[in-house]
């Protein structure tokens, strides 16, 4: 007898285990055939009692041991269908009262209990599919190769044969070369609705799914030919009820002893509910839980297959969108009225393209995508303008009624040459133009435009660097007198030695540097070297008091520590405060906060002189410009420009009284006036008639390095 504490420990009762194996073992030698004795087959069950107990006890994996399990019920021929039946059965209803003595047993038995019961089913079942092939194996090679000597044994391969045949849980069927059925189990009948006489009289190809019916003719008419002797593939049959279901089927090729094929033998599972729960799986790995759009995955794999495809290439267009201002619902409104708003916006922009058949995915966020396949530029378009006006209808959600807008970055592509990488990044591009554009419209991607903007963000990349490696270089352009023409000053213009590019204007990398925020280190070393330029003319030409100007951002005007840089700047060049002048703009100084003035009074305490840049252009509060401590403004160039040498028009005219106004405002406030721009004598002597103090502009030199300004403080 079995030792049962060797299996079960404390938990197991043994006279409950015996009692239950010997119920087990009445009721499957009530429901068939048993090839052992009663006390053989109760010592067998017996065995299997406590090996079931031990693992449902013991913590260990369930699968391989209980499987174990249902294959030795096969090995030792306890096939009738009811054997499996009785023991998945009394698995729950009678094994944990007995076994177990009503204890409570471990947590989550229940569930290891039922995991047990498809385990031990699925044993027996691949048992009885490996019997079933070996038995027929060996009834075709008995049947044929010894038919005349072994005419018993014959007969007893044949009665095992037609008890697996009529006691399998799996469908076996035999057919002609033809496809005519000829016989089948009733587990096979079972499975597809029929009677096992009504399958008599099919053709196998009439329960063949219409989606596979060419695929499987080919696969049987290549098995028929002999040119394989067993197949294997997962397929859809019809059942009577014009229902489907799926299986797998394992076909083998019965020949004759010559060779030529006889019949085939089919064994078929049902694995309907297998197939149903990975196409679930695979909808939910491939689809937006939220709105139940194809994600991003599934959007990558079709216009991946769309690239890569082997039909003649055509054109594909991207669509893509985002939500504008979305994140202010989320915050404002909440995340639930956002969610729901987003299931709303994916429904509108599924069924505005759902004739055209436009897969519509979700990126993430409040980021779509629409493929467009085929068609041309015109066709992507009118599909972005549709889905705009899609977004941009009224939305009810809940008690609030919310109207929102969309940008959209549309990309057509020829397919030949092309990448998804390379088009969505194009389409990222495209969409942030959009957007820069004033939201709620489109933009077309331009390759023109990109190669911009790539120049743009490589020149935005290298600034930092740039500067580390003393690429930037000053270049002066001297200030006038108007007077006699003497210069007075210069103003310190900043220039970029790019290694690729050349020298760089500031009009290229200026407001990079503004937006940026690098501006503020950039002004610092401009500040500092101009004082060290100045202070090198001051020692070696005194007397000509020349006076550099260097111009402050406004962000570089807003720093905290702004005075305390031109002070150290001053005292480590050793260049006295009164050469130096800082030019600010008009939108920089003129506003009503009081720190700008107090940091504007603080600067000119240290001595240095203060202008007005571009004077004219901005705020222009004349009230408040009575209250800086500046000494002097420039003109902007636009005014100059005004001023022409020839008969004056009437903008001309305009242009100049203008000028006569502003030079008189600021002689009235004891300030200096220098006119920008200045490129034409005629201007010039206009400008000296005017009363302007000085002047600088292309006549009076253009901006140069400092050893030109070196040589024209020798000439003076």
């Amino acid at each position: 007898m079995a030792d049962v504490g060797a299996f079960g420990g404390d938990a197991v009762d043994p006279t409950g285990a015996r009692r239950y194996a010997a119920e087990w073992t009445q009721a499957v030698r009530r429901l068939g055939f048993v090839p052992l004795s009663a006390a053989e087959t109760e010592q067998l069950l017996l065995a299997h009692t406590l090996q079931l107990a031990h693992v449902l006890l013991s913590g260990e994996p369930l699968t391989p041991a209980t499987e174990a399990v249902g294959r030795a019920l096969v090995e030792a021929h306890l096939t009738e269908p009811g054997v499996i039946d009785w023991s998945v059965r009394s698995l729950a209803d009678r094994f944990p009262a007995q076994v177990l003595g009503g204890r409570a047993g471990p947590p989550g038995l229940g569930e290891r209990i039922a995991a047990m019961q498809g385990a031990l089913a699925a044993g027996f079942a691949r048992a009885l599919r490996d019997r079933t092939f070996t038995q027929q194996e060996r009834i075709a090679r008995s049947a044929w190769q010894a038919r005349d000597t072994v005419e018993q044994a014959l007969r007893d391969s044949e009665a095992r044969f037609r008890a697996v045949f009529r006691g399998a849980a799996i469908g076996i069927g035999i057919a002609g070369v033809d496809g005519t059925i000829i016989d089948v189990n009733q587990s096979f009948a079972d499975m597809l609705g029929y009677q096992i006489e009504e399958l008599r009289r099919t053709n196998v190809a009439a329960l063949f799914h219409a989606d596979d019916a060419a695929g499987m003719w080919e696969l049987y008419q290549e098995l028929v030919e002999g040119k394989h002797d067993i197949a294997r593939v997962e397929k859809r049959y019809y059942r009577k009820d014009g229902s489907t279901v799926w299986t797998d089927l394992a076909v083998s090729l019965i020949r004759y002893d010559d060779g030529r094929p006889r019949f085939t033998v089919a064994v078929v599972e049902d694995i309907t509910e297998r197939y149903e729960l990975q196409q679930r799986l695979r909808f939910q790995a491939l689809h937006d839980p939220l709105t139940g759009l194809p994600n991003r995955t599934l959007f990558f794999e079709t216009l991946g297959r769309l690239v890569d495809s082997t039909v003649p290439p055509g054109r594909v267009g991207v669509c893509f969108l985002d939500l504008d201002g979305f994140k202010a619902i989320n915050d404002g409104l909440g995340h639930d009225l956002g969610d729901r708003l987003l299931v709303t916006i994916a429904r509108r922009l599924a069924d505005c393209v759902a004739e055209q058949g436009y897969l519509v995915a979700r990126m993430g966020g409040d980021e779509f995508v629409i493929v467009v396949d085929g068609g041309g530029v015109d066709d992507v378009i009118a599909v972005a303008e549709l889905a705009l006006a899609a977004v941009s209808a009224p939305v009810r959600v809940g008690d609030q009624q919310l109207v929102v807008s969309a940008s959209v970055g549309i990309v057509d592509s020829d397919l030949t040459g092309t990448s998804v990488s390379a088009l969505m990044k194009a389409a990222d591009t495209t969409l942030y133009w959009a957007k820069a554009d004033g939201r709620g419209r489109w933009a077309v991607y331009d390759p023109e435009r990109s190669a911009r903007d790539i120049a743009r963000s490589a020149l935005v990349a290298g600034l930092p660097v740039a500067l580390d490696r003393g690429e930037f270089v000053l270049h002066y352009q001297p200030i006038v007198s108007l007077l006699d023409g003497r210069m007075l000053a210069v103003e310190a213009l900043v220039r970029w030695r790019h290694p690729e590019l050349g020298l760089i204007g500031p009009d290229q990398f200026i407001g990079l540097a503004e937006e940026t925020g690098l501006i503020v280190r950039l002004g610092e070393w401009v500040l500092r070297q101009a004082c060290q330029d100045a202070r090198r003319w001051h020692i070696e030409f005194p007397e000509a008091r020349l006076v550099v100007s260097v111009n402050l951002a406004a962000r570089q005007a807003d720093a905290p520590a702004i005075v305390d840089t031109v002070a150290d700047a001053l005292a480590t060049s050793g260049l006295p405060a009164e050469l130096l002048q800082l030019e600010l703009t008009e939108s920089a100084v003129m506003g009503s906060a009081e720190e700008p003035l107090r940091t504007l009074h603080r600067l000119a305490a240290l001595g240095v002189r203060l202008a007005i840049d571009d004077f004219g252009t901005g705020y222009s509060n004349l009230a408040y410009l009575r209250r800086l401590p500046i000494t002097c403004l420039k003109l902007a160039a636009p005014f100059v420009e005004g001023i022409r040498g020839d008969e004056p028009d009437t903008a001309d005219h305009r242009d100049e009284r203008i000028v006569d106004a502003l030079v008189r405002l600021a002689h009235a406030l004891e300030l200096w006036v220098t006119a920008e721009a200045v490129e034409t004598e005629a201007q010039a002597e206009r400008l000296r008639a005017l009363r302007c103090d000085t002047a600088q502009g292309r006549l009076f030199g253009p901006p140069e390095p400092a050893d030109t300004i070196v040589n024209r403080l020798h000439g003076m």
